[in-house]
């Protein structure tokens, strides 16, 4: 083929896919002739996001092999269909590199092209590494950490470059403190339950600043008619809850304190902002990955950690008031934020992918 082809695979949730969307597209600006191909699972989110994106993106009859039940067993029962679809999609479009982005998906399709000795590396977003990426590590060139607490996983083949979010979330200014207090609540694209429960019965004890309070909230699909009832009937009337925010750097920009899950994407866009917040980790996430996420950025004094068994909405509300009274604390947390910053994050991740793509054949792998 004349045209270099470059297969980014992974995926399950945005977390995954969007960095996968930025490498590809910083990979395109710098080298235009290259055909990117992207392998993902059949997940309807996910689909729905990279139909919308790219013009290649072809799925794998993979699930996740850490669920329990019935449920693992079809993970291991598809696994067999799965490679044999990697190796056909291997041997059709012949790639000059894979990638790696994390995710069950990303393992048949990786693991096979560093057997074949193509070039290959992983990216790797989460302050613990995922099981994929762990078991990966072993065969793959290079493996790129977003937090300097994971390179010690994967030995000499890992590199600190951080997790490539979109070039908006870099661009966020200084927020302008003023009499408000503007908070950002999300659950990442398809919304938290726990997370909106807890924000709905925290309102009431918020009520004495409410007028001094414009919240953004965004919900998810299942959730918008109830959390926006209950906005009513509290009479937050200026509150804005939507299902979804589209472009949520806009939404973040606006915010003084963002409360949230701690997925690895969510705490890279919070870093590149600038943003303070309150975390929230998902107790069920696999290996418990978002508490070592968000203490990653706690540890820095840029956010605090709520667990979900610790969790009451008296606490949250606690918490916000604090930071109502303490607009100082919020300037603090930002700038300690920002010292996490890994610049041009994504440009120094295609730059890698491009050079072990373009190396000379003769040369060592390691």
């Amino acid at each position: 083929m004349s045209r270099k082809t470059v297969i980014i695979s992974g995926g399950g949730t945005g977390g995954h896919l969007y960095p996968a969307l930025v490498v590809g597209r910083t990979l395109l600006s710098l080298q235009p002739d290259i055909k990117l191909i992207y392998v993902g699972s059949t997940r309807p989110v996910e689909k729905k996001i990279m139909s919308a994106e790219v013009q290649h993106f072809l799925t794998l009859p993979v699930e996740g092999l850490k669920h329990r039940g019935w449920k693992k067993f079809l993970g291991l029962a598809l696994l067999p269909l799965a490679f044999l679809k990697s190796f056909y999609i291997l041997l059709r479009f012949r790639p000059a590199l894979v990638i790696g982005v994390g995710g069950f998906s990303s393992g048949p399709i990786v693991l096979l092209a560093a057997l074949m000795k193509k070039p290959t590396v992983i990216l790797e977003q989460n302050a613990l590494p995922g099981f994929t990426n762990r078991q990966l590590g072993r065969f793959v060139d290079r493996v790129v950490v977003s937090f300097a607490s994971s390179l010690g996983y994967f030995g000499k083949k890992a590199i600190l470059l951080g997790n490539p979010v979109r070039p908006e979330f870099y661009s966020i200014p200084k927020k302008q403190r003023g009499k408000e207090l503007t908070l950002l609540v999300f659950g990442g694209s398809q919304g938290s339950k726990f997370l909106n429960d807890g924000v709905m019965e925290s309102l009431p004890l918020l009520s004495e600043i409410k007028d001094s309070l414009m919240i953004y909230h965004q919900t998810g699909e299942k959730d918008l008619e109830r959390v926006s009832e209950a906005y009513r009937e509290q009479g937050y009337s200026r509150a804005v809850v939507s299902a979804y925010f589209s472009p949520m750097a806009e939404y973040l920009a606006r915010a003084d304190l963002v409360v949230c899950r701690a997925g690895a994407t969510t705490c890279a866009e919070l870093i590149a902002a600038g943003k303070p917040a309150i975390l929230i980790p998902f107790a069920a996430a696999a290996d418990n990955h978002q508490e070592h996420n968000a203490r990653e950025l706690e540890k820095a004094g840029g956010a605090e950690v709520i667990l979900e068994k610790d969790f009451r909405p008296g606490l949250l509300a606690e918490r916000i008031k604090f930071y109502f009274t303490r607009r100082e604390m919020l300037d603090r947390m930002e700038e300690n934020l920002r010292k996490l910053r890994t610049e041009n994050a994504a440009e120094n991740i295609a730059r890698l992918c491009l050079k072990l793509m373009n190396r000379d054949k003769g040369e060592n792998r390691g």
